[in-house]
C-alpha cells in the first residue's frame, strides 16, 4: 500500500516546447506527479504532432513524449498571448523551453530574464549547441548532433557509419534537463531560490560518448566500428542459430573457460594461448568468432540460450520492435498500461523510475491541441468575454 505521494506532486511546470528533447524531459516530470502546462502554437501546435500518423492517427513521437500534460494554444508573437504566458510562468515552479536559439530571449522567456523576475523559479533553457560559441545559432536536429558528437563515427559496420536508430541526442538532453530540474528543486528546498538551468544536445551526447572519447584521447585511436561486435571484447557479438541470431558476451577469461568447456565443447581452448586471454581473442577475432559460430549454428535460438544460461554466460536474442512489445519480462512484471488520447486508449510502458511506497506514476491523457486552454485561462482569472475575443482574434485556440 502506498504511504507517500508521488515525489513531484504539487510542482507546476510551464513549458514552451517542441519536438523531443524538452517534451521528453517534461513528460518525466508529469509522470512523477508534476502538473505540466504545455504551450503550443494555435496553428498546428508542437510540430511533432505532424511527424507521422502511426499511433492510430497520432504521431508516435508526440504520443511518446506528451502524456500527462495540459495543452494551451497561445500565439506568443501576439503581445496579448505573451502576456498570458508570463502570467502562467509567474505562478509556476519550473519553466522549460527549447525554442530556436535567441527566440526565447527576444520574448523575454529565457532563463536569465525569468529568474531575475522570479527568484523562486527554476527556468531551463534546452538548446542545440549552447548559448555561446561559433555553433550557438546553428539548427541542431538530432541526427546532425549525432554526427557532430562523433556518435555516428563509432556506430555501424567497418564499411558504413550509421546513425542511432533512436534520437539519442534528444533523449540525452531530455534526461539531463529532467535531472537538472530535480537537482534545482532540491537546491531550492535548502536555499529558497530557484535559478537558471542550461542543457545542450551537444554537451549531453558528448558526455555519453565518454568511452570512445577517452579511448581515443588517451589510447591514440577511437574504437573501430564493429557492427554488433564489441570493439575491445571478444567474443561479444551476434551468432546465427537455426532460427535466429543469439548474442553472447564473455567479460573475462574465467567466463571464456566456462564457454569453452560447457558450450563450445572445446575445453582445450581455455588454455590455448591464441584464445586464453581477451587480448588474444580480440587480436584473433575472426578465429574466436569462427569457433563460437560453429558451436551455435546447429542449435535453435532457444537451445543456444538455454546452454549459455546454464553455463552462466550473458546472452540475449536479437529482438524486433514487435518482439519488444510482447517481451515476456515486461509482461511478467506488469509494465504495460493504457493511456487515453484523442483517438482512444493507447498502450504505453510505465516509466522506469519506480517508487514502491508511492502511487503509480501518473500516465494521464495525451492532450488534443488547445484542449485545456479555457480551463487554464479561467484559473488565471481571464473573463469569458476576453477569452472569446482572444479566440476570435486567433491569439488562442
Amino acid at each position: 500500500m502506498s504511504t507517500q505521494p508521488l515525489p513531484l506532486a504539487g510542482v507546476t511546470v510551464v513549458t514552451v516546447e517542441q519536438a523531443v528533447a524538452a517534451p521528453f524531459a517534461t513528460r518525466q516530470l508529469a509522470d512523477l506527479g508534476a502538473r505540466v502546462v504545455k504551450i503550443e502554437r494555435p496553428d498546428g501546435g508542437d510540430f511533432a504532432r505532424g511527424y507521422d500518423t502511426a499511433a492510430q492517427g497520432l504521431a508516435s513521437h508526440f504520443v511518446w513524449c506528451n502524456r500527462g500534460k495540459e495543452s494551451v494554444a497561445v500565439d506568443l508573437k501576439d503581445p496579448r498571448g505573451l502576456a498570458l504566458v508570463r502570467r502562467m510562468v509567474a505562478g509556476a515552479d519550473v519553466f522549460v523551453q527549447n525554442l530556436a536559439q535567441g527566440a526565447a530571449a527576444r520574448l523575454g522567456l529565457d532563463a536569465a530574464t525569468l529568474c531575475a523576475a522570479h527568484p523562486w523559479l527554476i527556468a531551463v533553457d534546452v538548446s542545440g549547441y549552447g548559448a555561446e560559441g561559433p555553433y550557438a545559432h546553428r539548427r541542431a536536429y538530432d541526427m546532425l548532433v549525432q554526427c557532430e558528437a562523433g556518435l555516428v563515427s563509432v556506430t555501424g559496420t567497418p564499411g558504413q557509419p550509421v546513425k542511432s536508430g533512436i534520437p539519442a541526442a534528444d533523449i540525452a538532453a531530455g534526461m539531463y534537463a529532467f535531472s537538472g530540474v530535480l537537482a534545482a528543486l532540491v537546491r531550492r528546498g535548502t536555499t529558497g531560490r530557484g535559478g537558471p538551468v542550461e542543457v545542450s544536445l551537444l554537451d549531453s551526447l558528448a558526455e555519453w560518448m565518454g568511452h570512445p572519447l577517452h579511448h581515443g584521447m588517451h589510447g591514440g585511436a577511437a574504437p573501430a566500428r564493429t557492427g554488433l561486435a564489441h570493439a575491445v571484447i571478444a567474443p561479444y557479438d551476434a551468432y546465427p542459430t537455426t532460427d535466429g541470431l543469439v548474442l553472447l558476451s564473455v567479460q573475462n577469461d574465467r567466463e571464456w573457460r566456462r564457454l569453452a568447456e560447457q558450450v563450445l565443447g572445446r575445453p582445450e581452448l581455455a588454455d590455448d594461448p591464441a584464445f586464453a586471454t581477451n587480448t588474444a581473442r580480440v587480436a584473433g577475432r575472426a578465429a574466436t568468432d569462427a569457433v563460437v559460430a560453429a558451436a551455435l549454428a546447429p542449435l535453435t535460438a532457444a537451445g543456444a540460450l538455454a546452454r549459455l544460461d546454464a553455463a552462466g554466460i550473458a546472452c540475449a536474442r536479437l529482438n524486433s520492435v514487435a518482439e519488444l512489445a510482447d517481451h515476456p519480462q515486461l509482461t511478467a512484471r506488469g509494465r504495460w498500461r493504457e493511456v487515453e488520447s484523442p483517438v482512444g486508449p493507447l498502450r504505453a510502458l510505465l516509466p522506469p523510475i519506480v517508487f514502491p511506497d508511492a502511487p503509480e506514476p501518473r500516465m494521464d491523457r495525451i492532450p488534443a491541441l488547445g484542449q485545456d486552454t479555457d480551463e487554464v485561462l479561467a484559473e488565471l482569472g481571464v473573463p469569458e468575454p476576453e477569452v472569446k475575443e482572444l479566440r476570435e482574434a486567433g491569439v488562442i485556440a
